[in-house]
């Protein structure tokens, strides 16, 4: 089955996809995107031959809207459909108002156009991975969120969500996403690493698409990572982080830099940032 990944055309192309995998039990899908996205998603998947019904399983690599917003109305429409998440993801799905809470305060009025309903997901639809499932790897990747899971399949393709980055083809460029609020450098460090020992032979992302030159595109990730933490650590502002990022982002192929702020957008990476170093130096006063 194809790798590449099923558009679901969120406010422009090659923003959000997901991926149909083959497994020991059927058909699966990696991460849904947001109800809003749903139309996008039947239609991709009629295009491979088959209907909602026909999967059996839906991977999450983690909770976030635009990875697993559809999750609970997909189960409403398809009640057979088990849902691989994290520990940690598990009960906000069956129960996501904390998540909705959250997500309205940073979104605001957007966010229904965004995003649309969020719907619970039944307990009994739930399970948390372990380190296998349906004969894929599954192991943590925490830093771009602590509940993040990735999933590497016998071919070597690693499902990496967030994990890996935003990169839109042509470009070269590998955004690391770091919206709040659960940014941890010293986590993504530690996962880069690990899907370096891995050693897989093509990363699929969400954002957007596969590449196979997984060195290459993991060193970019960590110097972008470095670079941006640097930035607002030596306490520079949203606004001209946000401009210093769309000039990183337009270096290489400077017509996708408006795309990669709509899969990622600027200031989250600011926000983000910003509030993980608050709360180091917050942690550190208190000891001291």
């Amino acid at each position: 089955m194809t790798t590449e990944p099923i558009d679901l055309h969120h406010v422009d192309e090659r923003i959000i996809g997901c991926y149909v995998l083959e497994t020991q039990d059927g058909p699966a899908l990696f991460d849904c995107g947001p109800t809003t996205c749903i139309p996008h998603l039947k239609a991709g998947l009629a295009e491979r031959g088959l209907d909602l019904t026909d999967l059996r399983h839906l991977l999450l690599s983690h909770i976030h809207l635009d990875h697993a917003g559809a999750a609970g109305v997909l189960v409403r429409q398809h009640p057979w459909l088990q849902v691989h998440v994290s520990e940690v993801g598990a009960p906000h799905l069956v129960d996501p108002s904390k998540l909705e809470s959250s997500a309205r305060r940073l979104y605001g009025q957007s966010f229904d156009a965004l995003w649309g309903e969020l719907a619970p997901v039944p307990e009994q639809n739930v399970h948390v991975v372990g380190d296998r499932i349906l004969g894929l790897e599954c192991f943590p990747t925490p830093g771009h969120a602590w509940h993040h899971v990735s999933y590497l399949d016998a071919d070597g393709t690693l499902y990496a969500g967030d994990a890996a980055g935003v990169r839109i083809a042509p470009s070269s460029f590998v955004l690391p996403p770091c919206p709040p609020p659960e940014i941890d450098l010293e986590a993504w460090e530690r996962t880069i690493d690990e899907i370096e020992r891995r050693t897989p032979g093509r990363l699929a992302l969400i954002h957007f698409g596969t590449f196979d030159d997984v060195q290459e595109h993991l060193a970019g990730l960590r110097e972008t990572l470095h670079t941006w933490a640097s930035r607002v650590e030596d306490g520079m502002d949203e606004q001209t982080f946000a401009a210093a990022a769309r000039y990183d982002a337009g270096q290489t192929e400077p017509e996708l830099t408006d795309l990669y702020d709509e899969a990622a957008p600027f200031w989250h990476h600011y926000r983000g940032l910003e509030r993980y170093w608050r709360k180091r130096r917050e942690a550190a006063a208190a000891v001291s």
